[in-house]
C-alpha cells in the first residue's frame, strides 16, 4: 500500500534548544492572520525576520504573496523574483540557521545556484548571517549583557545582529514595513547554577527603534509581571498605546508541542499608527479562548493582569483598600542563607531548626546572618520557586510550613511573619489554603520563582480567627460566575497545621 503522507519538514525539526525555539507553521500563520489582508496584494510591502531559525515566517509569508500578488504580476517567475528580491529580508540567528532559512525559502541553501527559486547574484540572497562580535564593556556586552566569561571564546557568540548595533536597513539598504518573528529569549548571564537573563526584549525594542507599521514576536509571557531586568520593558509595553492585539497562551506546549516555557508564551501586534488605549486580549486557556478588548494597564497596577474575570475580581478587592499581605512576606535569603547551606543532620544543644533544600538539618544561631530577632517567633516557611506549569487547575504555591520558634530557613523558602502566637501563624496557614488566596498570587505570577512581589495583591486579613473560601468570597462580593472562575482555575490544597 503506498503511503501519501507528505509532512512539513519544518514540522520534523528538533529545536535547538528551549531558548531558540523552532515556531510551527500553524502559529507563524495565527500571528500572520492579525496583519490586515491588503498586505498579501501590496507590491510595495517590505518584510523582515530579523531572527531567522528556520526559515517558516519567510516561507509563509511567501505563500500568501505568492497568491495575493497573481493579479498585479500574472508571470509567477517574475512574481517569485519580485517577492523574493524585494519584499522578503532576514538575518539569521547563526550560520546553520542560516542555510536552513534558505533552504526553506529559495529551496536552495545558495540563493545564486541554479536549484533557487529566483536566482541571486550572491550566496547569501535576502537572508545574511553578518558576523557579529559581542562588544565589551567590562565583563558584559554593551548591547545584550552577555557575558565575556561564557561567550568571549566560543567560535558561536550568539551575537545576534539587531540587538547588536547592526542596523538591518543599512544592511538590506530598505525600509521595512512589517517587522516578525520568534527572537532567543535568554543567554546564560555567567551566574551560579546556569543563570541566564532574558534577550527577548532587546529585540522588541530594537524592532520598535525601526519604526515599521508592524511589528509582531512570539516571546515568553513572564515579562507582564516578572523577569529579570525587566521592569522597564514592561512599563514601556503597557503604556504601548499602539499594540493593538495580543494573544496569551497560559501552557507554551500550546504552541510549541513539547516545550515547556514556564509561564506560558504570547504573541502580539503592533501598530505604529495606532493610538488606542484598548488592545484585544486573546486568552488561551488548556480548555477555552477568551476574548476581551481592554487596557494592557489596570488603573494603579505596573503588572499585566491575563485574565478578563481576573481584573473584575481584583477591582472588588481593591474597594476595600487594604494593606498588602506583601507587607508580611520577606525578601529573598530572609536569615542570609543561600539555598548549599546544609545543617547537621542531628539535633545538638543549643541548636536551631533550618529549613533546607531537602529537608531539614540544625545549626547554631550565631550561624544566622540577618534577621535573628525572627528565630524566636513563629513563622509561615514556602517555596520561593514553585512549577509555573503545574497540572490544570492550578496549585500556584507549594505548602506552606509552620516554623515554630528557634527555626529559621535557606533562601529555597522565603518567610511569612513573624508572629508572637501559634494561632495567629496557624491563622495564616489557613489563609494561604484558600483558593482565593493563591488565586489572587496568580494575577501576578507568571513563573516558577514566587518572591515577595507575587503577593502584592493580596489582601491582608484579621488573623485573631481562620479564613475559610466561602468567608472571603462573601466579604469581596463575588458573584457565581466570579467564584466558579476561581474553584476552576485554582485546586485544593490541605495543609497540616502542625508542620
Amino acid at each position: 500500500m503506498a503511503l501519501n503522507y507528505n509532512p512539513d519538514v519544518l514540522l520534523c525539526l528538533a529545536n535547538l534548544s528551549n531558548d531558540e525555539v523552532f515556531t510551527p507553521p500553524n502559529v507563524v500563520n495565527a500571528m500572520l492572520d492579525l496583519l490586515p489582508n491588503d498586505l498579501w496584494s501590496d507590491p510595495k510591502i517590505t518584510f523582515l525576520d530579523p531572527c531567522c531559525k528556520s526559515g517558516v515566517f519567510l516561507r509563509e509569508i511567501a505563500k500568501r504573496l505568492i497568491k495575493g500578488l497573481e493579479p498585479v504580476i500574472p508571470d509567477l517567475q517574475q512574481r517569485l523574483d519580485h517577492i523574493f528580491h524585494q519584499q522578503l529580508f532576514g538575518i539569521a540567528i547563526t550560520e546553520l540557521t542560516a542555510f536552513l532559512s534558505r533552504r526553506s525559502v529559495y529551496c536552495s541553501k545558495y540563493a545564486n545556484s541554479k536549484w533557487s527559486v529566483s536566482v541571486f547574484d550572491t550566496p547569501e540572497g535576502n537572508i545574511a548571517f553578518p558576523q557579529v562580535q559581542h562588544t565589551w564593556d567590562g565583563n558584559r556586552c554593551r548591547y545584550c549583557g552577555a557575558s565575556k566569561e561564557v561567550f568571549g571564546e566560543r567560535k558561536e557568540t550568539h551575537a545576534y545582529a539587531l540587538i547588536n548595533n547592526i542596523n538591518p536597513e543599512k544592511l538590506f539598504n530598505m525600509k521595512f514595513d512589517v517587522i516578525i518573528g520568534n527572537p532567543p529569549y535568554q543567554l546564560s548571564d555567567g551566574g551560579a547554577q546556569a543563570s541566564a537573563s532574558p534577550i527577548y526584549h532587546y529585540f522588541v525594542d530594537a524592532a520598535k527603534r525601526l519604526k515599521p507599521r508592524y511589528i509582531s514576536f512570539i516571546i515568553p509571557s513572564r515579562w507582564f509581571s516578572g523577569g529579570k531586568g525587566l521592569d522597564e520593558f514592561r512599563a514601556t509595553m503597557l503604556n504601548d498605546k499602539k499594540i493593538v492585539a495580543l494573544h496569551d497562551f497560559l501552557d507554551s506546549s500550546t504552541c510549541f508541542p513539547g516545550v515547556e516555557i514556564k509561564g506560558g508564551v504570547c504573541y502580539f501586534l503592533r501598530n505604529q499608527l495606532s493610538n488606542e488605549n484598548v488592545c484585544r486580549i486573546v486568552t488561551h486557556t488548556t480548555n477555552d479562548v477568551i476574548e476581551s478588548v481592554r487596557p494592557l494597564k489596570e488603573n494603579g497596577l505596573d503588572v499585566f493582569i491575563r485574565h478578563k474575570t481576573g481584573v473584575d475580581i481584583l477591582q472588588k478587592v481593591l474597594k476595600f483598600k487594604e494593606s498588602s499581605f506583601m507587607d508580611l512576606v520577606s525578601s529573598q535569603k530572609p536569615f542570609g542563607l543561600r539555598t548549599f547551606v546544609k545543617g547537621e543532620e542531628n539535633y545538638f544543644k543549643d541548636s536551631i531548626t533550618l529549613y533546607q533544600n531537602g529537608g531539614i538539618g540544625y545549626i547554631h544561631l550565631d550561624e544566622v546572618e540577618r534577621n535573628k530577632e525572627w528565630v524566636p517567633k513563629y513563622k509561615i516557611f514556602i517555596s520561593r520557586a514553585y512549577n509555573a506549569g503545574d497540572t490544570y487547575p492550578h496549585q500556584i504555591l507549594g505548602r506552606p510550613i509552620l516554623g515554630a520558634p528557634n527555626s529559621c530557613c535557606t533562601e529555597t523558602y522565603i518567610s511569612i511573619g513573624p508572629f508572637d502566637l501559634e494561632a495567629s501563624a496557624k491563622n495564616v496557614q489557613t489563609y494561604i489554603m484558600t483558593k482565593f488566596f493563591r488565586f489572587m498570587v496568580y494575577l501576578v505570577k507568571v513563573s516558577q520563582m514566587a518572591p515577595a512581589k507575587v503577593y502584592e495583591l493580596v489582601p491582608l486579613q484579621d488573623f485573631s480567627k481562620p479564613w475559610t473560601d466561602e468567608e472571603l468570597y462573601q466579604k469581596y462580593g463575588l458573584t457565581e460566575e466570579e467564584i466558579a472562575f476561581i474553584e476552576s482555575m485554582i485546586r485544593p490544597m490541605e495543609v497540616n497545621l502542625n508542620v
